[in-house]
């Protein structure tokens, strides 16, 4: 937990590689960011500076499986890949991230009521197709552009560590390219905002709140900016794991830890009137103060808002919305309102042959008529599902391959429900929305009962059993012996 060291200081004043029709690093190193996934260490051998470009993955050859590349290992991109038929296509995924996050769960590792093995799904669980077939692979890397016309993409792989080598460049070859590289977090061009603030969207991000140091007053006080879901969950999460677990312990510094909410309009703006109302009580109760303000500026120390106020701080999370990423906005791809890669009805990206959008980095195109979907995660979820079936529907007819030139009938388009909304409060209370829409009506409960509604359906939103397993013995484990505050 981010403040511990704090806390304690006043207290005391692939190995082996399989036989693949086509290698596609006969040039490279036997590193695992490219290879198949495996256990195994992998052997020292003398630095020898690499080449700038290897040849990567070449176009499948007729007789060969039709390969589809997944770029981003998201909620749309991971539940894409469980649906693909492996017998079907080669499936490649290609993303700096080589686990999907259950990103509803993220607040509650950064106060220990998870461990963060909990809330990660290895790629290779999701589609163990990528760990074993011969023509599918897990690229540790980043998409650094896209030619359509030549159905290649240009990857560079991520080489972060101690042991920093030079970043490798590739190419890999497609028959259907599925775009779900999902967004980036929103600044509003905020000067010190990507400086000095933890953005939750991450595990590490999770893992760093739990680290800060130095003077009482400030560095006890945690701001978040954004009242949003994830924002309000957070708060929750945090004044909860102050008032039962670190107030006991520590209980010389209680008065000065103090948690912060800045929003500029209302908070839970998507929610029913009165269970914003409600959630705001619960959290005043809690003990976090609600603010009204627009962030100006963002310092080292301090953020300024509009008025001028300055607020000072020891730990600053960032959750106010996200927008698309550079990659996605360096694309020469068609565009939907935001900046995001516009798509068709069927998810298609149109005036290009073979290539897919899904999840937060896409878009209706305004010739649709259709609103552009909430970056949410069952959207991301279901637009993966919906895509998945289709593409193997296309496979099945023969029509696989890049520029097959098939008229193939998709079915339905691709039509989004929304299921509702549930956002936790804290103090094992939690708000659970089912209205389709903020004007419709429908069922709307907080309390005790929502809470347990809310674990309910998020543990069976897990992907695996494994981690569902996990999911549930941390929480009771923190019922019976409270948070685990230990640093190690």
């Amino acid at each position: 937990m981010a403040w511990l060291r704090n806390l304690s200081k006043f207290s005391n004043i692939k190995s082996s590689q399989r036989a693949n029709k086509t290698d596609p690093f006969h040039l490279l190193p036997s590193f695992t960011f490219f290879s198949h996934f495996s256990s195994q260490p992998i052997e020292e051998k003398p630095y020898v500076k690499p080449v700038e470009h290897s040849s990567g993955l070449e176009p499948t050859k007729p007789h060969e499986k039709p390969r589809v590349v997944v770029l981003g290992s998201g909620w749309a991109g991971c539940r894409l890949m469980k649906g693909l038929d492996p017998h079907i296509y080669d499936i490649v995924c290609v993303s700096p991230r080589n686990h999907m996050v259950f990103t509803p769960l993220l607040a509650s590792t950064c106060v220990g009521t998870l461990e963060f093995r909990s809330v990660a799904e290895p790629i290779g669980r999701i589609q163990p197709a990528i760990s074993r077939e011969p023509g599918s692979y897990f690229f540790l890397a980043n998409c650094t552009s896209i030619d359509a016309h030549n159905h290649t993409v240009e990857c560079e792989t991520v080489t972060d560590g101690e042991q920093t080598i030079d970043p490798w460049k590739f190419t890999v070859s497609y028959d259907k390219l599925v775009i779900a590289l999902g967004s980036h977090p929103s600044t509003f061009g905020i000067q010190g905002v990507n400086e000095h603030a933890i953005f939750l969207r991450e595990v590490h991000h999770a893992q760093e709140i739990r680290i800060p140091e130095e003077e009482k007053q400030r560095l006890l006080h945690c701001v978040v900016v954004g009242g949003g879901p994830t924002g309000v969950e957070f708060s929750g999460e945090l004044s909860d794991f102050i008032m039962k677990d670190v107030r006991q312990r520590y209980t010389h510094v209680k008065d000065y830890i103090r948690v912060t909410l800045i929003e500029a309009n209302e908070i839970l703006s998507s929610f029913d009137d009165r269970l914003r109302l409600y959630a705001t009580k619960q959290l005043t109760k809690s003990g976090v103060r609600l603010v009204r303000g627009i962030v100006k500026d963002v310092k080292a120390q301090k953020i300024i808002l509009n008025d001028g106020t300055e607020v000072p701080y020891g730990l600053l999370v960032w959750s106010t919305g996200v927008g698309p990423s550079p990659i996605i906005q360096s694309l020469d791809l068609p565009k939907a309102p935001g900046g995001r890669i516009g798509v068709d009805e069927w998810l298609r990206v149109p005036s290009v042959q073979d290539v897919f959008s899904i999840g937060d980095c896409s878009g209706f195109v305004e010739s649709t008529g259709r609103p552009t979907l909430p970056a949410l995660a069952q959207v991301a979820e279901r637009q993966g599902k919906y895509l998945a079936n289709m593409l193997n529907k296309i496979g099945k007819a023969g029509a696989g391959h890049a520029n097959s030139g098939k008229e193939i009938e998709l079915g339905d388009p691709f039509v989004y429900k929304h299921l509702g909304s549930m956002a936790t409060i804290g103090r094992y209370k939690a708000l659970v929305d089912l209205r389709q829409s903020k004007e419709g009506k429908g069922i709307a409960l907080a309390g005790v009962l929502s809470f347990f509604i809310w674990r309910s359906a998020y543990i069976t939103r897990v992907v695996s059993w494994r981690n569902r397993f996990y999911v549930f013995i941390n929480w009771i484990t923190t019922l019976v012996f409270g948070r685990d505050i230990s640093r190690l």
